[in-house]
């Protein structure tokens, strides 16, 4: 709608221009090309230092049997990665030494992904593709060395990644297409999702609030005013079914890092 209004605009003598990805870069420190202390950055170290603050202070003390919202806070969020994600997928008998991890990616992506809403940081640090891959590679090491310890060493983890029974002239193609799976298109796509839908949910909202303010200010009549109310409100709306989104791709990570290291443990692998 707003691509359809600044085109209006444009028709008029006026100019609109969309909001892009050049305009996501915020350099608070730097700023060349070599290097940049970005405001995403500063938002994702915050992040990390309150998650860590606030599971600790709620952990360091004891715990009451009514728990006091912070407790609440922090046993439901446990709670939810430990046992629906976990052990659900794991397994009750190896998920446990994975759910530190699993909270972390679960607790650390929401709360990044969450800052695309909150007034004042209003984007979402796991749109910029430095943060989902750093998770990524963490999750994926994670994965091959618990794959394997599983196999019982290196050669034979990577022998497990051509199928028994094979004839012989189709073993090389196999073993390319796993390696391949499991070494490039797994970690790519796990990092591309987050990435891509946090970036293209923030870059949606931009679009309906920048435009919605430029027909506003600069219409020039009552039909264009109205399609820039119209323009805010669909961002007001658009708002909360980001919400849905961020808490979505933060479960979506947690669960398929779960089902990969699932994966790993699995004789079967």
């Amino acid at each position: 709608m707003s691509f359809i209004a600044g085109a209006a605009l444009a028709a008029e003598g006026e100019s609109f221009e969309s909001p892009t990805t050049s305009d996501f870069w915020w350099p608070l420190i730097g700023g060349d090309s070599n290097w940049a202390i970005t405001r995403p950055a500063v938002v994702f170290l915050i992040s990390a230092l309150l998650i860590g603050w606030f599971f600790v202070s709620v952990t360091g003390k004891k715990l009451s049997v009514v728990p006091s919202k912070r407790q609440f806070m922090a046993e439901g969020a446990y709670d939810f990665v430990r046992n629906t994600i976990g052990r659900d997928i794991i397994g009750s008998k190896d998920f446990m030494r994975f759910v530190p991890l699993l909270l972390t990616c679960f607790t650390l992506i929401l709360f990044n992904n969450l800052a695309g809403i909150i007034p004042f940081i209003q984007y979402p640090s796991t749109g910029r593709i430095a943060f989902p891959i750093v998770l990524t590679i963490i999750v994926f090491i994670t994965y091959h060395v618990v794959a394997v310890k599983t196999k019982g060493g290196f050669g034979k983890y990577m022998g497990s990644l051509i199928p028994p029974g094979l004839p012989g002239w189709l073993k090389p193609i196999m073993f390319v297409l796993e390696f391949l799976t499991y070494f490039v298109i797994r970690p790519l796509t796990l990092a591309l999702r987050l990435f891509g839908n946090m970036m293209a949910g923030h870059l949606m909202l931009l679009v309906f609030i920048v435009g919605g303010e430029y027909l506003l200010l600069h219409g020039g009549n009552i039909g264009l005013q109205g399609a820039g109310i119209l323009s805010f409100a669909s961002a007001i709306l658009m708002t909360f079914f980001e919400l849905l989104i961020e808490f979505l791709q933060a479960f979506i990570f947690t669960m398929l890092a779960a089902l990969y290291i699932a994966d790993a443990a699995s004789e079967h692998h």
